[in-house]
């Protein structure tokens, strides 16, 4: 890397992608060549997880260093609240570096209606200088994708969505000045299910007519939690044909890297912001379960000359330590008030042992959890409210009438799937008390008082409330 200049960072991510649907993870059917080529040339990380596994919550956590409950988003379509308020997030620290800041794509932090772009301002959080985005619009379809404008008018893309966002990410890169980094935040809706094209057909997952001609649905094997019925294998294709859609893209990103010669200067960062159920578990959404489908994610990394390659990692990383992460990886002062951990020494020592444990939490419903390198153990906090369980109807199973439970405790070196269940076996009750002491001492650290949804909502005074949390006072009946 050339003295004269700050590195730059490409960060990349997807929507709704599992930590087992890349190639180079261990999947033999789906097709990410670009991806897998990518891991080759850097890390992989094995356990990089969503401490919180829905859209608004993660994005949130990445951008601004918190807990969801201390910076708003502790549920979808709330707004990330501004700096002023809740100090400098990672796009406050680059752009005062002296980076050139660029965000396309997928943002859903902007809270209420969807509809609408993100104006100018610090609703941006620090993406000053290219900013074009849709906010939250699961129809990718050409007759249906859109972006806002800088006069916020919606502008057709004429194209699949991660099309047109690409072209987007590609004029960004090839406009900037040569003595000045740049920072992009490329974000893609796909694999996330959507609304366009033919859902009958692909079970809310579909692509463009070419990703999914790279598949035959009679040789689709879906994963273990599923039985092997036509709609599985129809819904499998479609997520695999958009994860195929997803590293196609991702390889025109590298060609135009390559183009302009900064591929040594140039941090590369993938992820997704949480995983894909497909409806195991129970799950009643596609995504909000402590189990891997849904906490688990792809993290690959590349900066030829620092970071080794070829190399897969054990280090645990939650997407709260990403933003201290990657600062203190870029060489800049990370701020004291983010809540994650810089992992960035541990990274560059390749130290797989600096990190014992990441936390889990979800609020709606409520939850908290716990990750290590062996266990995955989570418990619940109920409501009582019939009205809250009709919220959960699953879109991916309509028959279904139950809630399911989030008390889990799983071994996974000897049940990878997490098929069965711990949490109420006697053989395993001391292992159980000791991570149930670390989830309690992890909501401690956070000052999170663990209550129910319908409780935090009391305690915010509704569902416009906004904390700091630390002012609530727990309750013991919720």
């Amino acid at each position: 890397m050339s003295a004269k200049r700050k590195p730059n960072l490409l960060f990349v991510f997807s929507d709704q992608q599992s930590f087992d649907m890349l190639g180079c993870a261990g999947n033999s059917q789906v097709k990410t060549p670009q991806l897998d080529a990518f891991a080759g040339q850097g890390i992989r990380f094995e356990h990089a997880v969503a401490n919180c596994p829905i859209c608004t919550a993660s994005r949130s956590m990445l951008l601004s260093g918190l807990h969801p409950l201390h910076n708003n988003c502790f549920e979808n379509d709330r707004r990330l609240l501004p700096a002023e308020v809740i100090g400098p997030g990672l796009g406050h620290v680059l752009r005062d570096a002296g980076y050139r800041m660029g965000y396309i794509g997928k943002w859903h932090l902007l809270g209420g209606d969807r509809k609408r772009g993100i104006p100018p301002g610090p609703d941006r959080q620090g993406f000053d200088d290219c900013f074009l985005s849709n906010n939250c619009h699961v129809n990718y379809h050409p007759d249906h994708s859109f972006y806002w404008d800088e006069h916020g008018e919606k502008v057709l893309f004429g194209k699949w969505e991660a099309d047109g966002q690409t072209d987007q990410a590609l004029s960004f890169l090839a406009h900037g000045r040569h003595d000045q980094p740049f920072c992009l935040f490329v974000s893609w809706h796909p694999p996330h299910n959507h609304g366009g094209g033919d859902p009958a057909r692909y079970t809310g997952f579909d692509a463009p007519g070419e990703f999914k001609a790279l598949y035959k649905e009679d040789e689709i094997v879906p994963r273990g939690h599923l039985p092997a019925t036509p709609e599985n294998r129809r819904m499998t294709l479609g997520y695999y044909a958009m994860c195929s859609e997803v590293d196609h893209h991702f390889g025109r990103l590298m060609a135009q890297l390559q183009t302009m010669g900064v591929v040594d200067d140039t941090l590369v960062v993938f992820c997704s912001d949480h995983g894909e159920t497909f409806g195991a578990h129970a799950a009643h959404n596609h995504k909000g379960n402590p189990e891997d489908v849904s906490v688990r994610i792809p993290l690959l990394m590349r900066w030829p000359g620092v970071l080794p390659a070829g190399h897969a990692r054990q280090l645990l990383i939650g997407m709260l330590d990403m933003a201290p992460t990657l600062t203190g990886l870029l060489g800049l002062e990370v701020p004291d008030h983010w809540q994650g951990r810089d992992l960035s020494a541990a990274i560059l020592a390749q130290d797989d042992t600096a990190v014992a444990s990441i936390p889990l939490f979800q609020f709606l419903p409520s939850w908290r959890g716990i990750y290590t390198r062996r266990y995955t153990f989570a418990m619940e906090r109920v409501d009582r409210s019939p009205a809250f369980y009709a919220r959960f109807k699953s879109d991916l199973r309509p028959s279904r009438q139950y809630v399911p439970s989030h008390n889990v405790f799983y071994d996974r070196t000897i049940d990878p799937l997490q098929l069965n269940n711990l949490f109420n076996s006697t053989g395993h009750i001391e292992t159980a008390w000791e991570l149930t002491l670390q989830t309690h001492a992890w909501c401690d650290h956070f000052r999170d008082p663990f209550l129910s949804y319908e409780g935090l909502l009391d305690a915010l005074g509704g569902r416009e409330g906004i904390p700091p949390i630390d002012l609530i006072a727990p309750r013991t009946n919720s």
